[in-house]
């Protein structure tokens, strides 16, 4: 029994043994498991690595925004001002008949060109030559009455002097002799009424230019009631330019010492005007302003302004409405840039200087008037300073930007 016990004591420690040897060997297989999983993680994580290493490629530099700069330039500017004119004439006379009487001859062609006291219609002169030659007659009558009234005063005035004649007599014969004076004077003012009646029925051109239509016919009785204009003449040799200005343009003038209507010889340049026609071609000649109203018209706040032309085509029509472009001021020396590189905001207008150094500045300026496609600087900006005219949509201040042909800008930055 006893031995039995024993055998049985070391059989349960050989098992016992055997166990504990399988979960030491179990742990081991365990730990050399890991070990080697964690030495494949580490081998892919280093082949990645070096992968990633060997395959990576440089990161490129940002590309500059490139930009198209011109220089602020410096050069005299002309101000003008536009407005709608219209062109009269120089000279519109009427031809009106101013004695009466039935028109017989009109002695032109219709809207040709007349000269200077050029006959252009007769009336009926019976009627003023009778009435000429009937105060001619009594002239002459009264001429021999005053002939007479001097020979009897010569022949009395002696026999008064030696008392052979009264003094009654010879106060009658100065009086008789003053009243054939003053018959002879009448006489003759009664003459240059008929003579000068007589050639008012020859009608005369007062001016040269053209002459419209006849009013009336031959055969009218003229010089009487609304029948005494029988034609129109017009002198447009010379045109005038009327057209209107505002008060503010006139306050803007004067600030710039201009005075409209007034030559100043101390100017190099004066208040030239020139004229766009209907058909929208440029009139060759130039005008010059020569008259300014005085006073501003209170129901409209403008004031007339008139200017003289030259028209020797006759191209220009009195009547005729036309597009005025007047030269208000010329601003000498003043700092230019392009309109296109002009950005507005709520805060002002400012422009994308270009540093020495390639970098860009925002720079707010103080505009002026606009002409053409540029625009006055009157602060901010020195003229010669390189201003980005194209290519500044994206730009920031402080920003390097590269001087070339600016992109093509893409439809979303229209």
């Amino acid at each position: 029994m006893a031995q039995d016990l024993q055998h049985s004591k070391k059989r349960t420690k050989i098992k016992i043994n055997q166990r504990n040897m399988k979960r030491f060997l179990t742990r081991k297989d365990l730990r050399m498991k890991r070990k080697q999983a964690i030495y494949a993680a580490i081998s892919v994580i280093v082949v990645i690595a070096l992968y990633l290493v060997l395959t990576r490629k440089e990161k490129p530099e940002p590309e500059l925004p490139i930009v198209c700069v011109t220089p602020a330039q410096q050069q005299d500017v002309e101000i003008y001002g536009e407005y709608v004119g219209r062109i009269r004439a120089q000279q519109f006379v009427e031809v009106r008949a101013r004695v009466e009487g039935f028109l017989e001859q009109m002695l032109f062609e219709e809207g040709t060109y007349v000269k200077r006291n050029q006959t252009l219609f007769v009336i009926n002169q019976d009627k003023y030559r009778a009435k000429a030659d009937k105060a001619r007659a009594q002239l002459k009558k009264d001429e021999a009455t005053a002939r007479k009234a001097q020979r009897d005063l010569d022949r009395i005035r002696p026999l008064y002097e030696k008392n052979a004649a009264s003094q009654l007599d010879l106060d009658n014969a100065i009086a008789a002799y003053e009243t054939a004076v003053a018959s002879v004077g009448m006489s003759e003012a009664d003459l240059d009424q008929a003579e000068q009646e007589l050639g008012y029925t020859i009608v005369r051109s007062p001016i040269s230019g053209q002459i419209s239509e006849r009013y009336v016919d031959l055969g009218t009785l003229v010089g009487s009631g609304n029948q005494s204009l029988l034609a129109t003449i017009v002198k447009s040799d010379t045109v005038l330019i009327d057209f209107s200005m505002t008060a503010l343009d006139y306050l803007k003038s004067k600030e710039r010492n201009v005075t409209l209507g007034q030559k100043d010889s101390t100017r190099s340049w004066q208040p030239t005007v020139s004229i766009t026609l209907a058909d929208n071609s440029v009139y060759p000649h130039k005008g010059l302003v020569d008259f300014a109203d005085p006073q501003v018209n209170p129901k409209t706040g403008t004031f007339s302004v008139r200017a003289e032309m030259a028209n020797p085509d006759h191209a220009l029509l009195p009547g005729q409405f036309t597009k005025v472009k007047l030269l208000l001021d010329v601003r000498e020396q003043a700092t230019v840039v392009p309109q296109k590189s002009l950005i507005i905001e709520k805060g002002g207008a400012y422009v994308f200087v270009m540093r020495k150094d390639s970098t860009v500045e925002k720079r707010f300026i103080e505009l002026g008037p606009e002409f053409q496609n540029n625009v006055v600087v009157e602060r901010g900006l020195a003229a010669g300073e390189m201003v980005v005219d194209e290519g500044y949509h994206k730009l920031t201040p402080g920003i390097k930007v590269r001087i070339g042909e600016a992109p093509e800008a893409k439809e979303e930055d229209k």
